[in-house]
């Protein structure tokens, strides 16, 4: 859950990154490191197993002023798709503010989407938590690649909640969708944030750049 350090005046906010191995988790968070300015982000760090990795850094937002007087900080986190390392994905999801799921959008990888998918909601049960409380983008991501699913089919798949979740098309390796889906992640954050506590807070236009433009 969010931490307000009251010293400093500033809100940590965690945002997880959660799919199938190889859906564009880490090329996510690596393509917003790298075009990041040096004066926001922190170091990411890494830990490397032998068939995936999970990545970390938190980034101050260019632009942000919704909570005065308040600095807003995101921590970033991806976890590991491989299913042997379920535990890890459990530790990573403690105290989420913010999910994104990145799907695999290769016909041959639907099972994957779909098993990735229930297993997040079977590990958010493990903290009595689920979607229908947690800010959640989709991201449904290779849209370069030849044998892809249509739109509405994943939409289909992964989106049958009654609260639909907003969801952006990417190609991750060349940042297409990227920004568009943190930033949303981000306001949706916030929001319930603001929602949640009583303090001095100025409405987030729909069109406002909390995260990176």
């Amino acid at each position: 859950m969010s931490f307000v350090n009251l010293s400093k005046r500033e809100i940590n906010f965690k945002i997880v990154f959660y799919g199938p191995p190889l859906s564009g988790k880490t090329t996510n968070l690596e393509h917003l490191h790298e075009v990041m300015p040096e004066d926001v982000k922190g170091k990411m760090t890494m830990l490397s197993t032998q068939q995936d990795r999970t990545l970390y850094f938190d980034f101050l937002p260019l632009r942000s002023d919704a909570i005065k007087g308040y600095t807003s900080k995101f921590q970033l986190y991806t976890v590991p798709g491989q299913s042997i390392y379920n535990q890890t994905r459990k530790i990573v999801l403690t105290g989420v503010d913010g999910l994104v799921f990145v799907a695999d959008s290769q016909w041959d990888e639907m099972e994957h989407n779909v098993e990735s998918f229930e297993n997040l909601q079977e590990n958010l049960q493990t903290y009595n938590r689920s979607l229908d409380d947690i800010p959640f983008v989709l991201q449904f991501n290779k849209r370069d690649l030849p044998n892809i699913a249509p739109v509405e089919y994943l939409d289909f798949v992964l989106n049958q909640r009654d609260d639909k979740a907003v969801f952006f098309e990417s190609v991750a390796c060349n940042g297409d969708g990227v920004h568009e889906t943190l930033n949303m992640v981000c306001k949706m954050v916030m929001a319930q944030f603001i929602e949640e506590h009583n303090m001095n807070v100025k409405p987030i236009a729909e069109d406002s750049a909390v995260a990176v433009s």
